[in-house]
């Protein structure tokens, strides 16, 4: 049986199809190492769900025509040159369930291959003529950076605030799905106020999406089906601890906050905050949270003209909350 994504991505094939033939296109080159990297990443597609979304954003307002496709090949080629560049500072080994570039080659081939994607991505938003997609990009780039450093400064600082960590997420992983949003209504020539309730609506959509991701690291790598607890290895707390600690007095809340001050954690101290997570609310709020940001995500959606493509953006969401991987 397939999943929400599944259907509504089969809906838009034909569309998903053109943009991997020009993202394909885009980054042929001369380069034989350069190729072969390229090739292998072309393999290892994820869900595509920023492209989507554009072209889903665009498709109510038109036709998806090149100009379209351009600026969704300019945010999944500009999305996967920070997922390259983040891997070499996570130091990162699989993606996936693959070797990332930097594991098989090494951070010097890794930084240039991100690079090229980066400089591949701006020729695909210049193609499209219009300055404020192209303006849109590069403020999308802008927000990536920011928030890579501002994650590090917190877990360097051990930032311990709600506040903080929104701001991350807005940076690192719902601008990508905001900047999708409006650039898909720019190249379709959408109404200003549609084209910002579509981008209130991929703001929520992002904080959801990397909330549900968030609320996976609390739980076994046996129940998820992939490594857990790497957040807290890196020093980076997310909201279900937040919520956590937020709810809690007392010496267990002191031991917590004690173990999180610390340079790094071991094995055992992890685990033993995963379960201070899960056993004090930290879950139930998160989940409590992702409800709200659906509500007023459907609200936002309730703006726009009734039509299929706004009921699956909502069908998009509810597949975000429920998702299992």
């Amino acid at each position: 049986m397939m999943t929400i994504l599944e259907t509504i991505t089969l809906s838009h094939r034909a569309d998903i199809d053109g943009l991997n033939e020009r993202i394909s296109g885009r980054l042929t080159n001369a380069n034989p190492l350069m190729s072969r990297i390229v090739m292998s990443l072309l393999r290892t597609k994820g869900k595509q769900l920023r492209p989507l979304m554009l072209i889903m954003c665009a498709k109510i307002f038109g036709p998806v025509t090149g100009r379209v496709l351009s600026a969704a090949a300019a945010v999944e080629l500009l999305h996967n040159a920070s997922l390259i560049h983040d891997d070499v500072v996570d130091n990162s080994m699989t993606r996936r369930n693959r070797p990332t570039v930097n594991a098989v080659w090494d951070n010097h081939i890794s930084v240039l291959v991100g690079d090229f994607f980066t400089s591949v991505a701006m020729q695909e938003a210049i193609s499209t003529g219009d300055i404020a997609i192209i303006d849109s990009l590069c403020g999308l780039g802008r927000d990536l950076s920011l928030g890579e450093i501002d994650q590090i400064d917190n877990a360097r600082g051990h930032t311990l605030s709600r506040e903080a960590y929104f701001r991350i997420v807005d940076y690192k992983t719902a601008s990508l799905f905001v900047a999708s949003a409006r650039m898909g209504c720019l190249a379709a020539g959408a109404p200003k106020e549609a084209t910002e309730a579509l981008a209130e609506f991929a703001l929520l959509f992002g904080r959801c999406f990397q909330l549900r991701d968030d609320i996976f690291d609390y739980y076994p790598s046996t129940l998820v089906g992939k490594p857990t607890g790497n957040d807290l290895r890196e020093g980076k707390v997310s909201l279900p601890l937040l919520i956590a600690l937020e709810k809690t007095t007392g010496p267990d809340h002191d031991e917590i906050e004690e173990m999180l001050a610390g340079d790094s954690l071991t094995d055992s101290e992890i685990e033993h905050i995963m379960a201070f997570a899960r056993d004090n609310g930290g879950i139930d709020g998160a989940y409590a949270e992702m409800a709200d940001l659906r509500s007023r995500a459907l609200n936002k959606l309730s703006t726009l003209p009734d039509c299929e493509i706004r009921r699956q953006l909502g069908d998009l969401f509810d597949f975000v909350i429920e998702r299992q991987y």
